[in-house]
C-alpha cells in the first residue's frame, strides 16, 4: 500500500502489506528468480550456465542413485523424490518464507503421498544451494539457517569458484570438502556418493 497523506493532517505512512506463500504462486517477475523471505519478495538475476550445469550434475547423480537403489532392492518406489529450483518450499508462516533450493531431495517418509500442487510445507531432507559470484556470504548462511530451522537435515553449499562444498548438518556440525573429496548422503541418503572431481569437471 503506498504512502498516503491528507491535507491538514500529519503525514501517515502505511507499511506495505506482506505477501503470503499463496499469493507468491501467482506472482511473476520475467527473467528473474524470486523467493519470499519473511513476507517480502526477493528478486535475483538468473544465475548463468555454469550454475545450471552443476545443478544438473547433482540432480542426475541423485536421480540415478535412487533409480538404481530401487532396482537393487526390488522396491516399487524410490526412497524419495528429487526437485529443482522451479520448486518451492514454505519454511515459515506469519510472515511466510518460501525458498527454492537449486536441488532438493525429499524422502517418502517426509512426503508419502502425491506431490502437492503448490509448495511443500516443510524443509527438504537434503538441500543443495549453488553459490553464484554475486551471492553474499551472509545471505547464503541465512538460507542455510532457514532450511535447518524448517526441518532440513543436511544442506550442501556448492562453491564452484573455490571448488569446495560446505556441509551443514541439523546437529550443528559442519565440514568443508575439496575437489579430491567425495560427497556422501550420510544418514539422509545412505549409500549415495558423488566425487567432487566429477562435479567440478570442466
Amino acid at each position: 500500500m503506498p504512502t498516503t497523506a491528507i491535507e491538514g493532517t500529519p503525514r501517515v505512512t502505511t507499511p506495505a502489506a506482506l505477501m503470503t506463500a499463496e499469493e507468491m504462486l501467482t506472482y511473476d517477475v520475467p527473467n528473474k528468480r524470486i523467493e519470499l523471505v519473511r513476507g517480502r519478495v526477493v528478486v535475483r538475476d538468473l544465475p548463468g550456465l555454469r550454475h545450471g550445469e552443476h545443478a544438473v550434475r547433482i540432480t542426475v547423480a541423485l536421480s540415478n542413485f535412487l533409480s538404481g537403489d530401487r532396482e537393487t532392492s526390488g522396491a516399487t518406489q524410490t526412497r524419495g523424490r528429487v526437485f529443482t529450483c522451479d520448486s518451492g518450499f514454505v519454511l515459515a508462516r506469519n510472515p511466510d518464507t518460501v525458498r527454492g533450493p537449486d536441488v532438493a531431495y525429499v524422502s517418502r517418509e517426509r512426503m508419502p503421498g502425491p506431490v502437492p500442487k503448490g509448495y511443500g510445507e516443510f524443509g527438504p531432507d537434503l538441500v543443495v544451494e549453488i553459490r553464484s559470484p554475486s551471492d553474499r556470504a551472509g545471505a547464503v548462511l541465512a538460507k542455510v539457517g532457514d532450511y535447518l530451522d524448517a526441518g532440513s537435515r543436511l544442506v550442501w553449499v556448492v562453491d564452484p569458484a573455490r571448488q569446495i562444498v560446505t556441509l551443514y548438518r541439523d546437529d550443528g556440525s559442519q565440514a568443508i570438502l575439496g575437489i579430491n573429496d567425495v560427497l556422501d548422503g550420510g544418514d539422509v541418503l545412505r549409500g549415495f556418493t558423488f566425487g567432487l572431481g566429477e562435479l567440478f569437471a570442466e
